[in-house]
């Protein structure tokens, strides 16, 4: 990877970095109990049992502590030492002793582990992975995946929905006129975001569903895919031996 394109993506993982480096919440649509407990039992019904779960990207532990009534072992990982300083609190009130943290990012995880999984997931993490990152994920979580195990890839953003979510359209109080404000809205995002050298969204890498089909085909899997049930714009993948 070189040239404009490296120079740009090296900006956009600084950024990340630098954005999530003091963060204490996972960034949910809405951070009431409610909300979360409706949102783990989803993803737990996706996740459709297994006894040990390793959760990449687990963030300040929100949905790690609803699974955890659920799991034998489970493992939480995160590149966010002050996101795992949270998530030990959680884990503490709630006295979750079967849960465990380690401090780590895609590339590191992998040689701080110290046994396979029946479930490995990621929950609203691989948006910030490029095709190229998320294709060494799935390699290396099939080495640590036991028989019968899934990887299930939460809340991925769709290229074809989250470009209408961005601009208004699900809006339950839509209409033309604001569709256009918001479309001038997110013009004068990317025009501040290039004056200022910064990437224009956070969220950035939009992945269609076929890609992450084409790379789990490589290393022997099936893929189903999902629509996520609380984020229109969102969809998951469900990933399994053949």
């Amino acid at each position: 990877m070189s040239g404009r394109y490296g120079k740009n993506l090296s900006k956009q993982k600084d950024f990340w970095v630098e954005f999530f480096a003091n963060r204490r919440d996972g960034g949910h649509r809405s951070s009431a109990e409610e909300f979360i407990s409706k949102e783990a039992k989803e993803k737990l019904f996706h996740l459709d049992g297994g006894e040990t779960l390793l959760d990449f990207g687990c963030g300040a532990g929100e949905l790690l502590v609803h699974y955890a009534p659920k799991y034998e072992k489970m493992v939480g990982v995160d590149f966010s030492a002050s996101m795992l300083d949270e998530a030990s609190k959680k884990i503490s009130e709630r006295k979750c002793g079967n849960i465990s943290l380690i401090l780590a990012d895609d590339k590191t995880v992998w040689d701080k582990l110290e046994s396979s999984f029946d479930r490995i997931t990621a929950a609203g993490v691989i948006q910030y992975l490029t095709l190229q990152e998320i294709d060494s994920f799935i390699f290396n979580a099939s080495n640590y995946l036991n028989k019968g195990g899934k990887i299930v890839l939460f809340d991925i953003l769709d290229p074809r929905l989250y470009p209408l979510w961005k601009i208004g359209l699900f809006s339950q109080d839509a209409d033309f006129g604001k569709i256009l404000c918001k479309i001038g809205f997110e013009f004068r995002i990317i025009i501040s975001a290039a004056l200022n050298n910064r990437p224009r969204d956070i969220l950035e890498f939009a992945h269609n569903p076929d890609s992450i089909r084409k790379i789990a085909n490589k290393y022997g899997f099936e893929t189903t895919f999902v629509q996520s049930m609380y984020y229109e714009y969102k969809y998951h993948a469900i990933i399994s031996r053949t």
